[in-house]
């Protein structure tokens, strides 16, 4: 069975957020992942994670000015410096925290934008984001996200968003497949996982429709995760979902073994 982590920005937010490592422990998560951790004092998460035997398993870059609707910068040709220093920022927190895994949002496409030049600029970035982490034995993740949600995302498929992780060439780059975005985008999750196992470093998961738990919409969860173990897959698997309602309520779709850790 797949290892499972818990997003702690989407999930238990019936508590503080300093409150939902312990939830998440109880809940028999053992790894945590956030959207951004850059809010909280390091050393305080750090404590949390030892305190509950978590691994933090992932982070964003910092991607922007996230309250006005900017969801990353890594394209944007007048945020290069900006990015770089988020880059800093990131290792940092990673090195605290010890996160393995940074994932970077590519970010909307401008109006009017030339779809070239956002390209380039990413795969620029990408590559100083890559051979920086590289440094310090951290993975970098680039994610395609759905247009329904998303619109304007710059990476919304699998295909094209592998296509440029080779344009980036660097080893440590990998695609973070998040089986709700690429059901909504192309389907075909098992044979897509299968194919570009060695390419995939994470996998993030949550139904559609809704972007609520597994077993909630119309994504065969339990034959995917059987189909993560056929294959071979040993990374991690996130909850990076809406609850519909109480977190710990809503957990029945984690194997019972998960739900109870002495």
């Amino acid at each position: 069975m797949p290892r499972f982590c818990a997003n702690l920005s989407l999930l238990f937010t019936e508590q503080p957020f300093a409150g939902r490592y312990a939830a998440a422990a109880r809940a028999g998560f053992t790894g945590v992942e956030c959207h951004f951790p850059y809010a909280e004092p390091a050393d305080e998460l750090t404590e949390a994670l030892g305190v509950h035997r978590l691994e933090q398993v992932l982070f964003n870059l910092p991607p922007g000015d996230w309250s006005a609707g900017e969801r990353g910068i890594a394209c944007l040709p007048d945020r290069v410096d900006e990015f770089e220093t988020g880059v800093a920022q990131a290792l940092d927190y990673a090195r605290a925290l010890g996160c393995r895994r940074i994932n970077c949002l590519a970010g909307l496409a401008p109006a009017g934008a030339e779809r070239g030049e956002l390209l380039a600029v990413l795969e620029r970035n990408v590559r100083f984001a890559a051979r920086a982490l590289s440094r310090e034995g951290i993975e970098l993740m680039v994610e395609p996200i759905n247009t329904r949600d998303m619109p304007g995302f710059l990476l919304n498929r699998s295909a094209d968003t592998l296509a440029f992780i080779e344009r980036v060439g660097e080893p440590n780059v990998k695609l973070q497949y998040d089986v709700y975005h690429m059901q909504i985008m192309e389907g075909d999750l098992a044979r897509t996982l299968q194919r570009e196992l060695a390419r995939i470093g994470h996998v993030q998961i949550a139904d559609n429709p809704g972007r609520h738990e597994p077993g909630s919409g119309e994504i065969n969860y339990a034959f995917l995760f059987d189909w993560l173990d056929r294959i071979g897959y040993t990374g991690w698997v996130s909850a990076e979902y809406i609850p519909a309602g109480d977190t710990a309520a809503g957990l029945g779709w984690m194997p019972p073994h998960h739900h109870v850790r002495g």
